[in-house]
């Protein structure tokens, strides 16, 4: 019972790292300089979305693709 326990600990520990660490990323990432095009296909990203978003550095399609990516491989 000792070990189920332990790996549960472990895990949720895990967990709270990987939470901590995505939170400094989102947190730096906010401070970063966005662009006016798109760094992955070179189209303008639109006023709107920088206003909103000023680190941005995709246009909406652009970061929409990479987030599907990443999530649902």
């Amino acid at each position: 019972m000792k070990t189920s326990e332990a790996a549960l600990d472990l895990a949720q520990a895990r967990i709270e790292q990987e939470r901590d660490a995505s939170v400094k990323a989102a947190s730096i990432a906010l401070l970063q300089t966005g662009t006016d095009l798109c760094i992955a296909c070179d189209h303008p990203i639109p006023e709107e979305r920088r206003r909103a978003l000023p680190s941005a550095r995709r246009c909406t399609e652009c970061q929409t693709f990479v987030e599907a990516e990443k999530y649902h491989r």
